[in-house]
């Protein structure tokens, strides 16, 4: 999730995307979301096995920036907000 700026991003894992993106933008995601306004889902991954996603999260969590911007891009090269496309 990432600001309208993109100057801010959460990294998080749940089992389910499209009501967990829906408890964001309504406010009931983490405080840190709600802080920061990040309300644009700009990139997402699944994995079949939760113990995968929980480490892929730990390790993304941990990068750069300016890391976390590129893997962004490298599938959304413009950054563009992906909720819609959840159909929601």
């Amino acid at each position: 999730m990432s600001n309208k700026y993109r100057t801010t991003f959460y990294v998080g894992v749940t089992s389910d995307l499209r009501p967990r993106v829906w408890q964001h933008i309504n406010g009931q995601g983490s405080a840190f979301v709600k802080k920061y306004n990040l309300f644009d889902l700009v990139y997402f991954e699944y994995f079949a096995d939760i113990t995968h996603a929980i480490d892929r999260e730990k390790q993304v969590k941990n990068w750069h920036k300016d890391w976390k911007i590129n893997l962004i891009k490298s599938v959304n090269p413009n950054m563009k907000d992906l909720k819609n496309e959840l159909d929601m």
